[in-house]
C-alpha cells in the first residue's frame, strides 16, 4: 500500500466517538454495536424490541454527552434549580422527541434504512409511559421540555410506577381496565442511582426532648421505613445543549428479606416488608374508593415528596454551608394539591433533622414554594381525614396544628370581627369528622399562588381561595398553560411543520408568534390547497388507525368531529351523544335529509370508581353501535370510541381533526390544554367562555370561534334562582326525543334501566347544566355544519386558528414563571468536540 506524501498535520483526521458521533455511518455501527453488546442478539435472531432497544440506546448514548455537561455545569456554577413536583408526567414517546430536539430524525431515518428496517415501525415498538391521565401530567411534561429549551436548570419530581394509568380496553361497550406493563422490556432511558438513596418513614410515634443546647425538640419514631431509589429520564431541550433530568422515585423495603421467617417456613412473610414498601410505587392512582386506597394515596404522596426534599437538601448543602439560603439555591413548585404535603415535610426536615428554629423554617419554606391550582371544584381540593393522617404522619400533623395556630393568630388580628373568616381559612375542616385542607396549607406556605388561565384566575380570587386573595393579594398570579411546539406540532404534524418552515423558515419553534407570519399566504389558493391536502392526509391516516383497531370504515371527507380527554361529568362528553341522536333523530324523521357527514371520535379514560363516567363510556359505544349499523344512516353519521387514549394516540388525533369539542360547563374547567393542540393543528373549536376558551377565543378572532352556552356568571344565577331541568325536558320537544329514545332501551337493547342513572341525573338534578346549553349548542353546531360547507372559508378560519397561536406555547408561560415567581436565569451549556485524546480515563491520584 502507498503510504500518502501529505503531512498528517495538512490532512487531519476527523475521528468519530460512537457514542456520540452524528454522521449517518457512526450512526449505523453504533445502532449494530447496540444490538449486539446491550441486547445481546445477532440480527437474525432480533425482534422489532431488539431493534428499537437498540436504537433507543444510541439516542441516549448521545443525549448523555449533554445531560452530564449540564450537571457539571449546574453544580460547578451554583446555580438556581426549579424543582417541579407533580404526581403525573406524561411525557408520551421518547424516541421521536429526542430525534427532532437533537436535529437528527432524517439522519436516524437514514441510518435505519439502510440497516434494512423502517424508522416508523421501530418509533410505534415504543410503549408510552402511562404516568399520569389527562392534562395535569401532560401540562407537567411540555413544562420540563420548554424548561430544557429555554436553557432553564430544573429536574421534575415524581413517582416511577411500576404499572402507569391503566390499559384501556371495551368489552360490551364498557371500560375495562388492564395493568400497563410499561416496564415489561426494561425502560432504555432512564439510569437508576441506587448510591442516592433517601429513607422514608411512616407511622408510629413522636418523642419530646431536650437537645444539648437545652433547645426543645420532638423526635419522630417510625414503625416502618421504606427506601426511595432515584430514577433519571434525560429530558433534552430543542436546539440546544440543555439535557435536565425527570427524577421518578421507587420504593423499596428497608430490609428486603427477613432469614428468621423464611427458615422457619413462612415464605410469604419473608418478604411480606419488601411487597408492602413497593406497593407504594406500584401503580398511579389506585383506586381510593376504600380506606387501604386512600392511605395508599396518601403514601405515595408523602413518599416522592420527602424523598424529593431529602434530596433537594442534601445537594443545596454539597455547595452551601447552612440552608438560611435555600431559596437561591431552590425554586419548588406544587403542581396542584398532590404534594402539598411537602410544607409540612420541609418544616420537619428543617427543624427536626437539621435543628433550625421556628421562624427561620417558616421564611425558608415559603419564600421556596410556590403552588399551582389545577381545579375551581371545591370538592376537588384535596382532604385527608385527621385520623389517617395522625396515624401515617403523626409528626407532620402536630406540625400543621402548629402552623395553623399561628396563622390563625395572624387572622384574628387581622380581622377581628370575622369569626367565618377563621373556619374558612383554617389549615383544619371541622365536623363530624376533621380534615386537612391541604389546598389551604399550599396556600399559607407558599408564596405564589397561580391559577392557569384567566377566567380560572379570577374565580380562584372571587371564590374558591376568595379568602387568601383577601389576605395576600400580592401571592396571585396567572400563568395562561400552554403545551410545547415540538411534540405537537413538529413531530405530530410533520407536513404542515415543513409547510410552514418552507415559508417562513424554522424560527416558529423556539417562537411560536412567527406563525403570524404565515397569514400572509391566507389568500394565496395554492397555499390553501397544500393546507387542505395536509389536513387529507392526516384524516386518511386517522382513518386507517380507526378501520385497523374498532373495524369501522369511515370517510376522511366527512367532519372529524372530536372530543378526547379524561371522561367527567363536568367536561359533558355526554352533551355531544345528545346532539349525536339529535341528528340521528332528524334522519330517522327524514331519512332522505340533507346533513352535512360527521365522523365523531371520542377518547378518553374513566377513574376506575367513577361510575357515572364509566356509564358515559357505555352510553356512546351503545350509541355507536345503533348510528354505525342503520341504513338510514347511511354513512352521514359515524360515531367511534377510541380505546386506551394517550399521548401518542393523541399525536395521531389532533392533526386530524376539524373541530374541536371544548363543551364543558363554564366555570368547571381551569384551563384546558388538548382545546391548544387542536387548534394549533388547524382544527375549530366548539366550545363554552370556559378556561383557556376564552384566551383561544381572543387570539384566534370570535369570528373564527363557536361559541355557545351559559357563562360562568350565568350558570351561577340560573342555580342560584331554582334551577329545574324537568322545565328544559319537557318544553324542548327535540331535547325531549332525545332522552325518551334514550330511556326507551332504544340504545340498550330493550334495557330501559341500563341508562337510568343517568337520565335521572339529568331530569332532577343536571349539575352540569345540560338541559340548559342544550339548545344553544344544537344552534351552534348547525352553524358549524353551515360553515363547514364553504370549504375555502372553513379553510381560512383553520389557518387563522393554527396560526394565532402562539400564546399558547409552553415556552411563554415558562417565561413567565421563570420571571414572576420563580427568579431563575437561563444557563446555556458547552460541549466540546470529540477528542481523542481526552476521551480516556484519567483518574486524579
Amino acid at each position: 500500500m502507498t503510504q500518502s506524501l501529505i503531512p498528517a498535520t495538512e490532512c487531519p483526521i476527523q475521528i468519530e466517538d460512537d457514542r456520540t458521533g452524528m454522521s449517518v455511518d457512526t450512526l449505523k455501527r453504533a445502532f449494530a454495536d447496540n444490538l449486539f453488546y446491550l441486547q445481546g442478539k445477532y440480527e437474525s435472531f432480533a425482534t422489532a424490541d431488539d431493534f428499537y432497544m437498540a436504537l433507543a440506546y444510541t439516542l441516549r448514548d448521545r443525549l448523555l454527552n449533554r445531560w452530564l455537561k449540564t450537571f457539571k455545569t449546574y453544580t460547578e456554577n451554583n446555580v438556581k434549580v426549579v424543582y417541579y413536583l407533580s404526581a403525573e408526567f406524561l411525557m408520551g414517546r421518547h424516541l421521536g422527541n429526542s430525534l427532532i430536539n437533537l436535529h437528527i430524525y432524517e439522519k436516524i431515518r437514514q441510518a435505519v434504512e439502510e440497516s434494512g428496517l423502517n424508522l416508523e415501525e421501530l418509533l410505534e415498538r415504543e410503549p408510552d409511559p402511562g404516568l399520569g391521565n389527562g392534562g395535569l401530567g401532560r401540562l407537567a411534561a411540555c413544562f420540563l421540555d420548554s424548561l430544557a429549551t429555554l436553557e432553564i436548570p430544573a429536574v421534575g419530581c415524581g413517582l416511577r410506577y411500576e404499572f402507569g394509568i391503566f390499559h384501556q380496553t371495551i368489552q360490551d361497550g364498557w371500560q375495562a381496565e388492564i395493568p400497563d406493563k410499561w416496564l415489561r422490556f426494561g425502560n432504555p432511558w432512564e439510569i437508576a442511582r441506587p448510591d442516592q438513596f433517601v429513607e422514608v418513614k411512616f407511622g408510629g410515634h413522636t418523642e419530646m426532648y431536650h437537645d444539648d443546647k437545652g433547645h426543645f425538640r420532638v423526635r419522630w419514631i417510625p414503625s416502618t421505613t421504606a427506601i426511595g431509589i432515584p430514577y433519571d429520564t434525560p429530558v433534552p431541550g430543542y436546539d440546544t445543549n440543555t439535557v435536565n433530568p425527570l427524577r421518578l422515585w421507587r420504593a423499596e423495603a428497608s430490609d428486603d428479606f427477613n432469614f428468621d421467617a423464611f427458615n422457619a417456613g413462612n415464605y410469604d412473610g419473608a418478604v411480606a416488608e419488601k411487597m408492602r414498601s413497593e406497593t407504594i410505587s406500584k401503580v398511579l392512582y389506585p383506586n381510593d374508593n376504600t380506606p387501604q386506597g386512600k392511605q395508599l394515596r396518601l403514601e405515595q404522596q408523602f413518599f416522592f415528596v420527602s424523598c424529593t426534599l431529602q434530596d433537594i437538601l442534601r445537594t443545596h448543602l454539597m455547595h452551601n454551608k447552612s440552608l438560611h439560603n435555600l431559596q437561591e439555591s431552590a425554586a419548588i413548585q406544587l403542581n396542584d394539591t398532590h404534594p402539598a404535603v411537602a410544607i409540612a415535610e420541609m418544616m420537619r426536615l428543617l427543624i427536626d433533622e437539621h435543628s433550625l428554629d421556628w421562624d427561620t423554617a417558616w421564611r425558608i419554606t415559603q419564600n421556596t414554594f410556590a403552588y399551582t391550582n389545577h381545579t375551581l371544584m371545591p370538592e376537588a381540593l384535596e382532604k385527608w381525614s385527621v385520623n389517617l393522617f395522625g396515624y401515617l404522619l403523626p409528626r407532620h400533623l402536630e406540625i400543621i396544628y402548629e402552623i395553623n395556630r399561628r396563622f390563625l393568630e395572624d387572622v384574628k388580628l387581622w380581622y377581628p370581627d370575622d369569626k367565618g373568616m377563621l373556619a374558612r381559612l383554617s389549615l383544619i375542616e371541622e365536623g363530624p369528622e376533621q380534615y386537612v385542607r391541604m389546598a389551604n396549607l399550599a396556600c399559607v406556605g407558599s408564596h405564589a399562588i397561580n391559577g392557569v388561565a384567566a377566567l380560572h384566575t379570577e374565580l380562584l380570587k372571587q371564590d374558591t381561595l376568595r379568602d387568601f386573595y383577601k389576605l395576600w393579594p400580592e401571592k396571585f398570579f396567572n400563568k395562561t398553560n400552554g403545551v410545547t411546539p415540538r411534540r405537537w406540532i413538529l413531530l405530530s404534524n410533520p407536513s404542515l411543520s415543513e409547510l410552514y418552515t418552507s415559508k417562513i423558515g424554522n424560527g416558529w419553534l423556539k417562537n411560536l408568534d412567527e406563525l403570524r407570519k404565515i397569514e400572509a399566504y391566507i389568500e394565496d389558493p395554492g397555499f390553501r390547497e397544500q393546507w387542505d391536502q395536509i389536513k387529507l392526509e392526516n384524516k386518511r391516516k386517522l382513518a386507517d388507525y380507526i378501520w385497523k383497531h374498532n373495524g369501522i370504515g369511515v370517510d376522511p371527507n366527512s367532519m372529524f368531529d372530536v372530543q378526547v380527554k379524561r371522561i367527567h361529568e363536568y367536561k359533558r362528553q355526554h352533551l355531544c351523544v345528545l346532539h349525536i341522536i339529535t341528528l340521528y333523530n332528524r334522519i330517522k324523521q327524514n331519512p332522505s335529509i340533507d346533513i352535512v357527514p360527521r365522523t365523531f371520535i371520542f377518547g378518553g379514560k374513566a377513574a376506575p370508581g367513577y361510575f357515572m363516567a364509566k356509564l358515559m363510556i357505555k352510553l356512546i359505544n351503545a350509541v355507536a353501535e345503533v348510528v354505525n349499523a342503520d341504513p338510514d344512516v347511511r354513512g352521514r353519521l359515524k360515531v367511534v370510541f377510541l380505546a386506551n387514549f394517550n399521548a401518542s394516540l393523541g399525536q395521531k388525533i389532533y392533526p386530524a381533526a376539524d373541530l374541536s369539542e371544548q363543551i364543558s360547563t363554564a366555570g368547571k374547567e381551569a384551563s384546558g390544554t388538548g382545546n391548544m393542540k387542536f387548534a394549533m393543528n388547524g382544527a375549530m373549536t366548539i366550545g363554552t367562555l370556559d378556561g383557556a376558551n376564552i384566551e383561544i377565543r381572543e387570539e384566534a378572532g370570535e369570528e373564527n370561534f363557536f361559541l355557545f352556552g351559559l357563562t360562568a356568571e350565568e350558570v351561577y344565577k340560573t342555580k342560584a334562582a331554582g334551577y329545574n331541568p324537568w322545565e328544559y325536558y319537557s318544553k324542548n320537544a327535540e331535547l325531549k326525543a332525545v332522552i325518551d329514545r334514550i330511556t326507551s332501551g332504544y340504545f340498550s337493547h330493550g334495557d330501559k334501566d341500563l341508562f337510568k342513572p343517568m337520565i335521572d341525573s339529568f331530569i332532577h338534578h343536571d349539575p352540569y347544566m345540560l338541559f340548559a346549553d342544550y339548545q344553544s349548542y344544537i344552534e351552534c353546531q348547525d352553524q358549524v355544519s353551515k360553515a363547514f360547507q364553504d370549504r375555502e372559508g372553513w379553510i381560512k378560519m383553520s389557518i387563522k386558528n393554527a396560526t394565532r397561536m402562539g400564546k399558547f406555547s409552553s415556552d411563554r408561560t415558562i417565561k413567565e414563571y421563570c420571571e414572576q415567581i420563580w427568579n431563575v436565569k437561563p444557563v446555556p451549556i458547552e460541549v466540546e468536540e470529540y477528542n481523542q485524546d481526552t476521551a480516556v480515563l484519567k483518574v486524579a491520584k
